[in-house]
């Protein structure tokens, strides 16, 4: 009797598949891109028909050949979808706009004019009692957009086989093997079209790049701002959001990052001119009210970015150093209020507050940065409402008499430097500019200071020190690096920067008092929207914290609306955007190979292809 053996192998793992060249619906590709294109046409053209019959809706939609409103939002994502579509077959011209995924592109423009006409409709219906008050651009505009966004939604979502890691293999090995997948997933895409090379384009080209984004920038700025009425401004949203994504997923933002970043100083000198031209743009002081915050915000959040982006360090104290710079300066500004018969100068109070608060930094810092993680985030908490209580105390009662405790310090006078008064309104080249938009200006140049120190910083040896404090603190100080004073440094350089933007708040408020600097407040700043507008924005970045700001300031003021539901709507907003989008909006390059995966093609294709 012969026994037969049977030889065992192991089983091997399959490799990964291609996913299928269909889309989420029956649709052919080749059909469905067509259908796309032409539905964002339509898009476009029904956006200069009447969508109703009536002026009662907000934006007057019943005018032939002229959008209005929300129809401009609407054309706007139509426009984008027949731009992509037009790239996606190949235009001459348009390629260079879509170097990562053309299709992944369609399907959000497609869908930011989809929500955006459709909310439009239902907000006509519910307003003006049902859906016979729609004209016939209403209709054409529901029927336009879902077919353009049935032709997206058939698009394949292209990604080639790669082979799995094999988990015994060391850390350096899986590494090799997920960069071979890298490449095999990047050469596929050059090969089937959905990536193209960036083409060498002349150096005034580039220039002139820069000088667009700047354009569109601060366009899409004064239009937030200046939103007139509540379902204009959902809408505004609607559109920025998914129209970003679409441009993100083309890959043109990463290719305008690339030229950005090759000529820095002229992206940063023409940001800070479109950002001066702001004041001008506006016919009256309401709306550069709401950018002169956002820019003291936004200065704030920049130096809390050097404490939590840079060095790591974990601080929910941070708006008490703000406090500390405004009640310093309104101390010496000459307020009949403060108990100090002192006048100082603006350069001299603001160099005054920005020390004192690098005082309180190093005072507070010395002692606490020896701790790590929860428990400094604990203690700087502390910080932050020992500060506010003391000013509240210290009344002449129940304390020294320095605040007048509840009642803060008022009638702050507006300041005077050289004989410019920054209270009264003045004409420059033809345009009036009043108080609020005088001192846009100033906080923007002290803005341009912090941004030029915070660049300085991240890049000079201390900034490596930092970065390598936050990677790993416990391999840092093995390398020789003397961590509780480069975290010290850190903290201070950040309440120096907070207590500067404090000088600024203190005349533009003209009142400081203890309850503008509490840990939450339903008005920012404080220290937990600092540190929203910090994780939101990209955390070590410099344009992360100034966007992050300018929104997290802006959807507040705008979403009153809603009443008792405004902070569950920004907060469910906040919770989306941090689950699709958790290295922030504009990440720093780290970061965002932290939360991504190797094997997440778009994004590493989507930056390959810039």
């Amino acid at each position: 009797m012969t026994t037969m053996t049977t030889q065992t192998t192991p089983p091997q793992t399959p490799a990964t598949p291609a996913t299928p060249t269909t889309g989420l619906i029956g649709i052919p590709p080749n059909a469905g891109r067509a259908l796309a294109t032409a539905g964002g046409a339509l898009t476009t053209a029904s956006a200069f028909l009447a969508w109703t019959w009536t002026a009662a809706f907000p934006g007057d939609l019943t005018v032939y050949g002229y959008p209005g409103g929300l129809q401009v939002l609407v054309l706007l994502g139509g426009a984008l979808t027949t731009l992509f579509g037009l790239a996606s077959y190949g235009v001459k011209g348009l390629q260079w706009l879509t170097p990562g995924s053309a299709d992944s592109a369609i399907k959000l423009s497609a869908l930011a004019a989809f929500a955006t006409a459709w909310y439009t409709i239902i907000a006509i219906s519910v307003q003006l009692g049902g859906l016979a008050n729609l004209e016939p651009g209403g209709w054409v505009a529901a029927i336009a957009t879902l077919a353009a966004v049935l032709g997206a939604l058939s698009l394949p979502f292209e990604r080639p086989a790669t082979e799995p890691a094999d988990p015994d293999d060391s850390a350096w090995e899986q590494y090799r093997h997920n960069r071979r997948n890298d490449m095999t997933v990047l050469k596929a895409a050059f090969a089937s079209g959905t990536v193209t090379p960036a083409r060498k384009i002349p150096a005034y080209a580039e220039i002139l790049v820069i000088v667009a984004a700047m354009a569109l920038g601060l366009i899409v700025f004064t239009y937030g701002i200046g939103t007139e009425y509540d379902e204009l401004f959902v809408g505004f949203l609607i559109t920025a959001g998914f129209g970003f994504a679409a441009l993100f997923k083309a890959g043109l933002v990463a290719r305008v990052s690339a030229i950005t970043a090759k000529h820095r100083t002229i992206t940063m000198t023409g940001a800070f001119l479109a950002a001066a031209a702001f004041p001008f743009t506006q016919a009256d002081d309401q709306y550069a009210t709401i950018g002169v915050y956002i820019l003291i915000f936004a200065t704030v959040a920049l130096g809390l970015n050097i404490v939590v982006g840079l060095a790591g360090l974990l601080d929910l104290g941070y708006v008490a150093f703000l406090g500390v710079g405004a009640y310093t300066a309104a101390m010496v500004s000459g307020s009949p209020s403060s108990p100090f018969d002192i006048h100082l100068p603006f350069w001299a109070a603001a160099l005054l507050g920005a020390a004192v608060a690098m005082v309180f930094g190093v005072v507070i810092g010395a002692p606490t940065l020896r701790l790590r993680g929860d428990y400094l985030a604990i203690v700087t908490l502390g910080f932050g409402e020992i500060f506010r209580l003391a000013v509240l105390n210290a009344d002449g009662t129940s304390g020294p008499d320095l605040t007048n405790g509840s009642n803060g310090i008022s009638s702050i006078p507006n300041l005077n430097i050289l004989g410019f008064d920054f209270g009264a309104e003045h004409t420059i080249g033809g345009f009036t500019i009043a108080r609020f938009a005088n001192y846009f200006l100033l906080m923007l140049l002290i803005t341009l200071v912090v941004v030029i120190v915070f660049r300085r910083s991240s890049d000079s040896r201390i900034g490596r020190a930092w970065i390598a404090i936050r990677e790993d603190e416990t391999a840092a100080l093995a390398m020789g690096i003397n961590g509780f004073r480069v975290k010290l440094i850190a903290f201070a350089l950040g309440a120096t920067l907070a207590g500067l933007a404090g000088t600024v708040q203190a005349h533009v408020t003209y009142t400081v008092t203890p309850e503008q600097y509490q840990f939450a407040h339903v008005v920012p700043p404080n220290s937990a929207f600092l540190l929203a507008a910090v994780v939101l924005g990209g955390m070590g970045t410099i344009s992360g914290p100034l966007v992050g700001a300018a929104l997290l300031y802006l959807i507040p003021a705008k979403l009153q609306f809603l009443g008792d539901y405004q902070l569950f709507a920004f907060g469910l907003a906040l919770v989306l955007i941090m689950r699709f989008r958790p290295e922030g909006l504009i990440p720093n390059r780290r970061r965002q190979l932290e939360f991504h995966e190797e094997a997440e093609a778009p994004t590493v294709l989507s930056k390959a292809g810039a």
